[in-house]
């Protein structure tokens, strides 16, 4: 009798608790929301205590479902936001900040005074400057709260990535431990060495004894605290990381494109390559190899269409774009700013606009567009680093709408596969769990596929929305 793996997904706007076999099937689910919080403009934050709440209620829910089958669990694993900070007593526990969001931007001004050594991070880290990553937020803790200046005063002082926060609490051991995959989206990780960066670390400011040890993606992390069972949590990655695992071993002539909050564009690479203006990485690393990524980010994705329902008290905002993608109606163009401009431009204060019609219909097809353009944006500089793309696999939340998915075809000139299974990150941490089985597709993994078709409408509004943005990007900088 084959066992179970616990996948553990804290996302930006759930908590989520999904158990598999070794196959990849699909076997119990829990899910519960949380609360993204900005109580200042470019500030976005989660109640730890909310946070940690929700992701317990959904382990036991998920592991109650399974009956008498709770003792056929073999292992857990922990998927998080990426570049999401947080800071807490290293003995006790007790959270001292909010969790600051990989959406926060509030140390954007003072992170601009390091942009001489722009190029020597970019090298050491595979990161571009910028406000999304942890480095400035860490300090911003340091500088401005009182209970992280006292607990660093007595040598209790723990901050660092989500994961390492939420693995802290949610194993019995406490563990005290930063994986690949979110250490190096904090600015102060040597992509090179695999360890926090003494010449970075002195550079911001930000003490090494405060940092969690640096650990593989693969391990004994201790066992998960649960009133019916403990598995041994032996995977810890971030969100986009896992993903890139959903359908097995990634092939490398393969790009693959998780669009959720953000939408994440990744290579991947059997090496270190020289990234451009896009990002390197480390999704997952064990005792016998390590996978290396080439990303792009778009910052705004389900996060834009997010903001236009709230500025315009839109309840509905799933089903408008469901309708507004089967209308006629030509598009505004938007420039997608919503959270700072990502990859290849880097720009974290630019104001958003939609220029042209200004009907509701016309914006929000604008908004799907402006993520699809996005993604081009991207891939054409992934293009100019590395061979062609054999086809393109999307997942997240927004590749269940057709017509985004035809866009990114048409526009990129790539098939388009889609497979059922969208929900990426919780299958693919499955998938390390069960150490990368052959055969990880199952009988239900049904794909669509949206093939590049003639569309000279859409590459006239992508060369004018480039247009429009590079003329913006110039009257900024």
């Amino acid at each position: 009798m084959s066992g179970y793996y616990l996948a553990i997904d804290q996302g930006g706007h759930a908590s989520r608790a999904i158990v598999f076999d070794a196959r990849g099937n699909f076997i119990t689910q829990a899910e519960q929301t949380i609360q993204t919080l900005t109580p200042e403009a470019d500030r976005v934050e989660h109640d730890p205590v909310e946070l940690l709440q929700a992701t317990r209620q959904a382990i036991h829910q998920a592991i109650a479902q399974l009956g008498d089958g709770k003792s056929r669990l073999k292992a857990a694993g922990l998927a998080t936001q990426r570049s999401s900070i947080a800071c807490w007593n290293k003995h006790t526990g007790e959270p001292l900040s909010p969790i600051l969001s990989w959406q926060d931007r509030r140390q954007a001004d003072w992170l601009q005074q390091f942009q001489p050594h722009g190029e020597r991070i970019h090298y050491k880290t595979g990161l571009f400057l910028s406000p999304h990553y942890g480095a400035s937020k860490i300090r911003w803790c340091l500088d401005n709260l009182p209970e992280v200046k006292q607990a660093m005063q007595k040598g209790e002082l723990a901050i660092g990535p989500l994961a390492s926060f939420m693995a802290w609490h949610l194993a019995q051991e406490h563990p005290l431990l930063a994986d690949p995959a979110n250490a190096s989206r904090t600015l102060l990780w040597n992509l090179q060495h695999r360890e926090w960066d003494d010449d970075l670390l002195r550079l911001f400011g930000i003490p090494k004894q405060i940092l969690p040890p640096c650990v593989a993606s693969h391990g004994n992390f201790g066992h998960l605290q649960s009133d019916a069972v403990s598995p041994p949590l032996t995977v810890i990655t971030g969100d986009q990381s896992a993903a890139l695992f959903a359908w097995g071993r990634p092939d490398p002539e393969n790009c693959y494109i998780n669009i959720g909050t953000g939408a994440f564009i990744q290579r991947p690479m059997n090496a270190l390559t020289d990234a451009g203006r896009l990002l390197n990485g480390i999704p997952y690393s064990d005792e016998t190899q390590t996978w290396y990524t080439l990303e792009g980010t778009v910052n705004g994705a389900a996060r834009a269409l997010q903001r236009y329902s709230e500025e315009y008290g839109i309840s509905d905002i799933e089903q408008r774009v469901t309708r507004a993608l089967d209308s006629p109606e030509t598009p505004a163009l938007f420039i997608n700013s919503v959270a700072g401009l990502g990859s290849p431009d880097w720009i974290s204060h630019l104001k958003p606009i939609f220029e042209g019609n200004d009907d509701t219909t016309a914006q929000l097809l604008g908004i799907v567009e402006s993520i699809v353009f996005l993604i081009q944006r991207n891939l054409k500089a992934m293009q100019q680093l590395t061979t062609p793309t054999r086809q393109i696999v999307v997942s997240g939340g927004l590749s269940r709408l057709d017509g985004l998915c035809q866009r990114i075809a048409d526009l990129s000139g790539c098939t388009v596969t889609r497979p059922s299974h969208h929900e990426a990150t919780a299958r693919g941490l499955a998938c390390l769990l069960a150490t990368q089985p052959t055969g990880w597709r199952t009988s239900d993994d049904e794909e669509t596929t949206f093939r590049p078709r003639t569309n000279p409408e859409l590459e006239q509004r992508y060369r004018q929305w480039t247009t429009l943005l590079e003329h913006l990007i110039a009257d900024k900088t």
